[in-house]
């Protein structure tokens, strides 16, 4: 809710001021209402009922109150309940400009310490619909900026730390649905790599998560379009035109070089290769089907030398 020039600087204070007030409160609802999901009043079978009706709810303090509420649900083993419902209802929301700012604001003071190391997440949705929530409101944020500089701050460095440090790779299952921990965190770093707020050091602590992950540890194979997923928030980072073709070639260099070799295959070695291969290969097709000349000049050198030496 933007604060209206009509009746001077005075107006604008006193709406600020109830606009944090509102925060405030909406923030202390969420958080005593505890882990309910479905949200206290109503039911799985309601919420069906309202997503059929396109998420419309006409009285707005009760869909700023249920967009809280259903953070809990992100957490939810009932894929349909987690992903169908409450996270379809969330991006209805925030991409149709009906969610306040002030309740942006508790959206993001919840989900971002989700994100953290240590965060109880035993089933291992948490996270990961936390950041896909988290891409939502960054995109928000990117399209009309809403974050100060420092909130900004502080939701790049929980993204990165989380893609750099996810370690639960399971991706779809026939039960249980989606987690996607790595894509779900890709798709938060697009958001950021997007928005021109984000500076050139954050946008190498992107880099560095990406290139993190872009080689997970142990014997994993990645197998659901993760690779392609991490490759995109470098496509738009490099069309953003920060980093000039020695920077690129210098990243694509050290991403080579930390790929694990054995003089014969192992696990770990051909689960590496194949990974590294998925990551350079998708951004290798973008580039050359939706690259600029100048994208290409800066970043092809490089990324062709890493392509080179994984033979």
């Amino acid at each position: 809710m933007r604060a209206s020039s009509f009746g001077g600087k005075g107006l604008s204070i006193v709406i600020g001021m109830r606009q944090l007030g509102l925060g405030a409160l909406l923030l202390c609802s969420a958080l005593s209402a505890g882990a309910a999901c479905p949200p206290a009043g109503t039911d799985k079978a309601a919420l069906a009922v309202l997503k059929k009706a396109q998420w419309s709810v006409a009285d707005d303090a009760r869909r700023q109150a249920l967009a809280l509420e259903l953070l809990d649900c992100l957490a939810s083993p009932d894929p349909e309940l987690r992903d169908e419902l409450a996270f379809d209802a969330l991006s209805r929301w925030l991409r149709g400009r009906l969610i306040a700012p002030a309740t942006l604001q508790a959206m993001r003071t919840t989900l971002v310490p989700q994100l953290r190391t240590g965060a109880a997440d035993a089933a291992g949705f948490r996270q990961p619909f936390a950041a896909l929530a988290l891409a939502e409101v960054a995109r928000v944020d990117r399209l009309q900026p809403v974050l100060s500089a420092a909130a900004r701050a502080e939701l790049v460095d929980a993204a990165t730390g989380y893609v750099a440090g996810v370690r639960d790779y399971r991706g779809f299952d026939a039960r249980d649905g989606w987690r996607h921990g790595v894509a779900h965190g890709a798709d938060l770093l697009l958001q950021l790599a997007l928005n021109p707020a984000v500076d050139s050091s954050q946008l190498k602590a992107i880099l560095a998560a990406i290139a993190a992950q872009a080689l997970p540890p142990g014997e994993h194979f990645y197998v659901y379009g993760e690779g392609e997923r991490l490759m995109t928030p470098v496509f738009y980072i490099g069309r953003r035109n920060v980093f000039g073709v020695e920077e690129w070639s210098a990243w694509f260099a050290a991403l080579a070089a930390a790929r694990p070799k054995a003089e014969a295959p192992t696990q770990a070695t051909l689960a590496a290769k194949h990974n590294l291969a998925q990551f350079l290969l998708a951004l290798y097709a973008s580039l050359r089907e939706a690259g600029s000349p100048e994208m290409q000049a800066r970043m092809l050198p490089g990324l062709g030398a890493a392509l080179k030496a994984l033979d």
